[in-house]
């Protein structure tokens, strides 16, 4: 039986474009891109380049963008660089309750150290409400951090709201972008977003590469002490080969993103239509518009999340329940907490698929006949 794919939101495949540029750039770039040497002057050319090119994505500059292992290590430099950074002028953090674990156990960490951070509800789609960030604002708020689009829901925040209700308040406005870049258009300069997570790995880029965008002149204290690198805001040997690589991916990405998102759309119809005509029990769950469109997140009442998951794997369909896994047990997801409460049904059966590079309709189609095959077989 072959497997089906639909754990992209978790990490991707890399596109064989992005192969072959990792791939030659390991071959052909020697040199440290801080040596002074013409080896050394061609890595830095290389990975300046890769990062023009990133930047020119959100509409950054190039001296904008902090290249970084990853997502988390972007979240973290930007939460607790701000805090450190800014800890004389107030010591309050805005949040929500169904950011990122990067995020969320970073501002629990600054709690212990004596920080004071708010954490947003939201309504039963997963959104953020402006007033609500509104009135959590304070003299003392030195830092807002709300995610772009949700990784279990896929719910899009009013990002653009948000950054023009900070625009005449001196706080620093974070958003985690991991999952809607390059997928979503983001402008950093018209949704006046000062530091942005972006992560490779999401996007058929490779693991270990993410930037950090960080707008010129934003107060923040470096995470990673050592060399000089990144402009002194990132100590360590620049990754040339997986930053040209990251460059590759978002292209590519860029290129296809209108495609991709009717694509993803229409997996989303296919099993939704698969699983009307088996006539399961299901709920889609998060915003009916405002949503990425590679996440789709459903509820099968009746069935176990623990059960349902074996199940799934043992019959090729290789999901998500977007919950915390720990010591072979499955935690109610955060982000299903905040939007339905305490004992919702929907906490202990709900999966999230995800789409990317690799599916078709005629997969997508037959991963819903399996998932509705092994529903009605849990619930009957």
């Amino acid at each position: 039986m072959n497997t089906i794919y639909l754990d992209h939101a978790a990490t991707s495949p890399v596109a064989p474009e992005v192969i072959e540029a990792l791939a030659s750039t390991m071959a052909d770039i020697h040199g440290n891109a801080s040596s002074i040497h013409t080896d050394g002057r061609h890595a830095r050319k290389v990975l300046d380049d890769a990062r023009a090119s990133l930047a020119k994505k959100i509409n950054a500059k190039m001296t904008e963008i902090i290249f970084t292992s990853g997502g988390t290590e972007a979240d973290n430099t930007a939460i607790f660089g701000t805090a450190y950074a800014r800890k004389s002028e107030g010591k309050h953090i805005i949040t929500t309750q169904i950011e990122h674990h990067a995020v969320l156990h970073s501002c629990e960490k600054l709690e212990r150290e004596g920080f004071e951070v708010t954490y947003l509800p939201v309504d039963a789609t997963g959104r953020v409400r402006i007033q609500d960030v509104q009135q959590a604002l304070r003299e003392d708020t030195i830092l807002v951090t709300i995610m772009f689009g949700n990784n279990e829901v896929g719910t899009i925040q009013p990002i653009a709201e948000i950054g023009a209700l900070l625009r005449d308040h001196p706080a620093t406005f974070h958003t985690d972008a991991v999952q809607a870049f390059g997928l979503e258009a983001i402008d950093v300069q018209a949704m006046h977003i000062d530091l942005l997570s972006v992560s490779a790995h999401k996007m058929n880029g490779p693991k270990g590469i993410g930037f950090l965008y960080a707008k010129q002149d934003v107060k923040f204290a470096s995470f990673m002490y050592g060399g000089s690198q990144e402009k002194k805001r990132r100590a360590g040997t620049e990754n040339v080969p997986a930053a040209v690589a990251f460059a590759k991916a978002a292209e590519l990405a860029s290129e296809k993103a209108t495609m991709r998102n009717e694509q993803y759309k229409q997996f989303k119809a296919i099993l939704i239509e698969e699983f009307q005509v088996a006539e399961i029990s299901f709920q889609v769950n998060g915003h009916p518009t405002e949503t990425l469109s590679h996440v789709f997140n459903v509820t099968f009442p009746g069935t176990d999340v623990e059960s349902f998951l074996i199940n799934l794997d043992m019959a090729g369909v290789l999901v998500s329940s977007g919950s915390a896994c720990t010591a072979g047990t499955i935690d109610p997801s955060h982000v299903l907490l905040a939007m339905f409460g305490n004992d919702a049904p929907e906490l202990r059966s709900s999966i999230r698929f995800s789409f990317g590079l690799g599916l078709t309709d005629a997969l997508a189609r037959e991963a819903g006949k399996r998932t509705a095959e092994i529903v009605n077989r849990l619930v009957k």
